[in-house]
C-alpha cells in the first residue's frame, strides 16, 4: 500500500513542512556505553551543554536515548538495561532541556514505560528502533498521547534476497499496524534502519536506493552517523568517521530524505545546508 505523501507533521513544539528542507536530528546519548563514544552517562551538565550547542548550531530535533542500540553479540559489554535505569538516565536530561530550549525532543526507546515518562517530561516524538514490534503497549501509548512516532526497520538476521524491497514491504506492514492502532498518518515517520539487522553491503544498498522508501509516501529519516559500515569502507575507528558520515549525509539529501540523525551537528548542518542548496534550490 502506498500512502498519500504527508505535507506536514505537527508536534507540540514544531511544525515540519516536509520537502522544504532536510531536517536535522541531533543525538544526545545519556549512556556510558554509546558505540560512538559520545555518551554523557549521568553527567547532566554535559548533556545540557551539548543540547545547547546543538540548538545554537541549528538542529531541529534533539534525540535523547538512555540505552545503547549497538548490535548485541558483537559488543559483549553491551547489555539491555531495565526500564527504571533507563528512566533515571533520560528523564532528568529531557526535563533540563525543556527548561532551556523550546525544541522538539525525541525519546529513543522501544519501551512504552520509558516513553510514557518521557512524554510527561516534554518529549513529543518517540523513536522506536523496533517499530512498535517489541513492546506491544507502545502503539496505544503513542496514539493516546497524540505524539509522533519513528518506525524503524530492525531484524535479528541479515538474510535478504533484496534488502530494499523486503524492508520496504515490512515498513509498510508496520505503518498499517500503527494506523490500525489509532496512530494518525501525519504522525508517522519511517526509518529504513541503516545498521539495524543489515550488513555493510546491505546498508550501502539501502543508501543507494533510498528513493524507494520515499515511494511509501511518508517522511523518511536516515541515521548513518559514525556507523560501522563507514568504518568498514574507510578502515577507520569510530572517532575518525566524520568525512565518511558527511558523504552519506550528502547522498541522503540528494535522495530527498526528510530527516538525518547525526552526532556531529555543527559539521552536518553545513553539509545539509550546502546539499539542500543544490538539490532543493537556493537563491540570493
Amino acid at each position: 500500500m502506498k500512502y498519500n505523501n504527508n505535507k506536514t507533521t505537527m508536534t507540540k513544539y514544531k511544525k515540519f513542512p516536509w520537502g522544504t528542507k532536510t531536517f536535522i536530528m541531533g543525538i544526545i546519548n545519556a549512556t556510558p556505553d554509546s558505540f560512538s563514544g559520545d555518551g554523557t552517562s549521568f553527567d547532566l551538565s554535559a548533556s545540557i551543554e551539548k543540547a545547547q550547542q546543538f540548538v545554537e548550531c541549528g538542529v531541529d530535533i534533539l534525540d535523547v536515548g538512555g540505552e545503547s542500540t549497538r548490535p548485541q553479540g558483537i559488543y559483549d559489554s553491551v547489555k539491555t538495561i531495565d526500564m527504571n535505569e533507563e528512566i533515571e538516565r533520560v528523564i532528568p536530561v529531557i526535563e533540563a532541556i525543556r527548561t532551556v530550549a523550546d525544541i522538539p525532543i525525541s525519546i529513543d526507546t522501544w519501551k512504552s514505560n520509558v516513553a510514557k515518562e518521557a512524554i510527561k517530561s516534554g518529549a513529543s516524538i518517540v523513536n522506536d528502533i523496533w517499530g512498535l514490534k517489541k513492546d506491544l503497549d507502545m502503539a496505544a501509548l503513542v496514539a493516546e498521547n497524540d505524539v509522533a512516532i519513528i518506525l524503524t526497520h530492525n531484524s535479528l538476521l541479515t538474510k535478504y534476497d533484496d534488502v530494499v524491497k523486503e524492508t520496504v514491504l515490512e515498513i509498510q506492514n508496520m505503518v498499517d499496524s500503527a494506523l490500525e492502532s489509532g496512530i494518525e498518518k501525519d504522525h508517522i515517520i519511517i526509518d529504513p534502519g541503516f545498521g539495524f539487522g543489515k550488513n555493510a553491503t546491505q546498508n550501502l544498498e539501502i543508501l543507494r536506493r533510498l528513493e524507494e522508501y520515499k515511494e511509501i509516501g511518508l517522511p523518511v529519516l536516515i541515521g548513518t552517523s559514525r556507523k560501522s559500515t563507514i568504518g568498514y569502507v574507510l578502515d577507520l575507528p569510530v572517532e575518525d568517521r566524520l568525512e565518511g558520515t558527511a558523504a552519506t549525509i550528502a547522498i541522503a539529501v540528494a535522495k530527498k530524505v526528510d530527516i538525518v540523525r547525526v552526532h556531529d551537528v555543527k559539521e552536518m548542518v553545513k553539509v545539509v545546508k550546502m546539499s539542500d542548496a543544490v538539490i532543493r534550490g537556493w537563491s540570493f
